[in-house]
């Protein structure tokens, strides 16, 4: 958990939801610079190191490389939060309990973002709960409860995501597909998207300087001086929020990388 809480921190990913389970993970998140393979490149070999170092052994610790499908939020981040909590009681030696019984497993699972959902003072404060409790009245003791009460449905029946992912990779509707194939012509459908990434790159960095100008009302020029006490910060910003590296960064402040770094 700590290395996902800090390899989240690095590449300004968005955490909504998580569950731990003995042999796999699995992970609902966003990564607004659309860094998916830097970021779990990092945390997967992380990991690796440690677990290899604490029980003395070398290797591959993950077999393969890790499953990722595109989610369209606004239809289906909800109900995939649901999904990935419902993980503890999916399997073998949970499948014919009550839905009594697998709830009072559930809500004792300590692997897991649901604590969060279902009560104030168990949100994590590197977790997003917000954006998926809007659809159940938000953040707040109701739209917890109704959370609650969704996934206790959920345990009456079977929620059924594998079979609307589409190629499996995508889970969205016809808008969402209709969206995607405009979006990204075949041209930009290279693995890395170098010219897509320095688009958005460009956006976030003009966003961050807007709102530190907002915030501090210092602009870039005004900050560019060797010992202002803002200079680093917003120097900060911009390479763990905006992505841009320490080169990209001397550039703009005048000055070599090594003193950014």
């Amino acid at each position: 958990m700590d290395i996902l809480v800090q390899s989240k921190k690095i590449y300004g990913v968005r955490l909504f939801a998580y569950v731990l389970m003995d042999n796999h993970f699995h992970l609902l998140l966003e990564t607004p610079l659309g860094n998916l393979g830097e970021f779990m490149r990092r945390f997967n070999i992380t990991y690796t190191s440690y677990f290899n170092r604490t029980h003395n052994r070398v290797g591959h610790l993950f077999q393969g490389r890790y499953k990722s499908i595109l989610v369209d939020k606004e239809s289906y981040l909800s109900e995939l939060s649901r999904y990935i909590h419902l993980n503890p009681v999916r399997i073998k030696e949970q499948k014919n309990k009550t839905p009594e019984e697998q709830w009072h497993y559930l809500v004792n699972y300590p692997w897991s973002s649901l604590k969060g959902y279902l009560s104030a003072r168990n949100k994590e404060p590197f977790m997003e709960y917000s954006l998926i409790l809007a659809d159940f009245g938000g953040d707040t003791s109701l739209g917890r409860r109704a959370y609650q009460n969704r996934i206790k449905e959920d345990l009456l029946g079977e929620l059924k995501i594998k079979e609307k992912v589409i190629g499996q990779a995508i889970l969205g509707g016809d808008h969402f597909i209709k969206w995607l194939k405009e979006t990204f012509s075949p041209q930009k459908q290279d693995r890395e998207c170098p010219g897509l990434n320095e688009l958005k790159r460009y956006r976030v960095w003009e966003e961050i300087i807007e709102v530190f100008y907002k915030e501090t009302g210092k602009s870039v020029e005004e900050v560019k001086v060797k010992k202002h006490p803002l200079r680093a910060v917003l120097m900060d910003l911009l390479y763990r929020i905006g992505g841009l590296t320490g080169a990209e960064i001397g550039k703009i402040f005048n000055v070599d990388y090594s003193t950014v770094s």
